[in-house]
């Protein structure tokens, strides 16, 4: 059995990558992305790793060549945060629509302007809706495994979608935290071979990208949309091999002494584990308080969020980014969707908090349940407040 090695996360992530086995790694540095990709070239230049390493000039000539070499059949990871997504945002849409199973890390920060390279999910709340599979990690053990399932699922010939796996910049990505490396052996038979069954081939000629007149445009779309869908149950069985090969388990939703919360606070990403200290306090002064850990992204975890709210009365969201003139945050916005047709549903109170990689400590969490229990006493449910801003 492995034994935790202390590790940076960003190094972590590098390691998991070397075990999936990669063919093509197409990288640009970008704060705080750089230590996975610096890790790798190391990782192939010492002959750990036979694969090419591609030094391209932009993230988006990084996505354009992980979307060459998918198409050709390699295994293609990449890495980026932040202003770097941004740039390769024309590709992020391609590669999903012609169906590339691309795996990338995305080391969330916060967008411009002002510049900061300090962690929120501005970034990913710009792709939120570019097709991509999305999942979020709390941790250095879950950004190893998140990665390694990536690459089994994305590559299942009945899913051919690619994947973000989303972990906090700095949060994570320069801490050193205990990881298991599971031995080369089991990753293998965890990971099938990739073998794409429309592969650019000059013997075999197929079109990809092709121009979509507005006569087929919609029905191309339909598609996309449908087999996005349909990529869950995929998903989740993918979780379940995880689990019987390497013994953790993952599920689109998580859950910390929800069974008889009546309040509950609902996260993504690093800020999670944070949050259990926050209930746990709640719990001693005899308040009902519970947590809702967002894992899956997209697709979006409808019937497992509708069935973790049920006994909820007050749902608390964490949202790390803004909708700019709009409701608020994206991710309490979408939670509001989803339960608006429940005949019963939770009071949903949103806070934005962690803006440019402000720290979210238990004393907020708190601070949230209580202004919270505020706002549902006077029955403001579609208020959001900004915490912590200064006056």
């Amino acid at each position: 059995m492995p034994k935790p090695v202390g590790m940076e996360v960003s190094f972590a992530a590098a390691e998991a990558v070397r075990l999936a086995n990669v063919d093509v790694i197409a990288a640009y540095p970008i704060t705080p992305q750089t230590h996975i990709v610096e890790r790798l070239s190391q990782i192939v230049a010492d002959g750990e790793l036979d694969a090419e390493y591609i030094c391209v000039e932009s993230e988006h000539s990084a996505m354009s060549a992980c979307a060459g070499a998918s198409a050709a059949g390699a295994r293609a990871f990449t890495a980026t945060a932040g202003q770097g997504l941004e740039l390769m945002h024309e590709m992020v849409y391609v590669v999903s629509s012609m169906r590339l199973p691309v795996v990338m890390a995305v080391c969330n920060r916060a967008l411009s302007a002002p510049l900061s390279v300090w962690s929120d999910h501005s970034d990913v709340m710009a792709v939120r809706d570019c097709g991509w599979i999305q999942v979020f990690a709390e941790n250095g053990q879950q950004v190893v495994d998140l990665i390694l399932w990536a690459f089994r699922v994305s590559e299942d010939p009945r899913v051919l979608f690619p994947t973000m796996v989303h972990l906090d910049g700095f949060h994570l990505t320069h801490v050193i935290e205990p990881v298991v490396l599971p031995d080369q052996s089991r990753v293998e038979e965890f990971i099938p071979e990739y073998c794409h069954p429309f592969p650019l081939d000059p013997e075999r000629p197929v079109t990809m990208g092709a121009y979509g007149p507005p006569f087929i445009y919609s029905e191309a779309k339909k598609a996309q949309e449908v087999a996005l869908r349909s990529t869950k149950s995929v998903i989740l069985e993918g979780w379940k091999e995880f689990e019987a090969s390497f013994g953790r388990s993952y599920k689109p939703i998580e859950s910390y002494r929800l069974d008889d919360a009546e309040v509950a606070l609902l996260t993504m990403g690093s800020v999670g584990e944070t949050a259990t200290i926050a209930v746990d306090r709640s719990r001693r002064k005899g308040k009902k308080v519970g947590l809702i850990r967002l894992r899956l992204w997209r697709p979006f975890p409808f019937e497992e969020l509708r069935e973790s709210v049920k006994h909820i009365k007050l749902l608390i969201v964490l949202d790390r980014a803004i909708s700019f003139g709009g409701p608020g945050g994206p991710v309490a916005s979408e939670v509001r969707s989803a339960l608006y047709h429940l005949r019963s549903r939770p009071k949903v109170i949103n806070f934005i908090a962690g803006l440019g990689g402000r720290d979210i400590t238990p004393e907020v969490f708190d601070h949230m349940l209580k202004r919270a229990l505020e706002i549902s006493a006077r029955g403001q449910e579609g208020e959001f407040e900004i915490i912590g801003v200064r006056e």
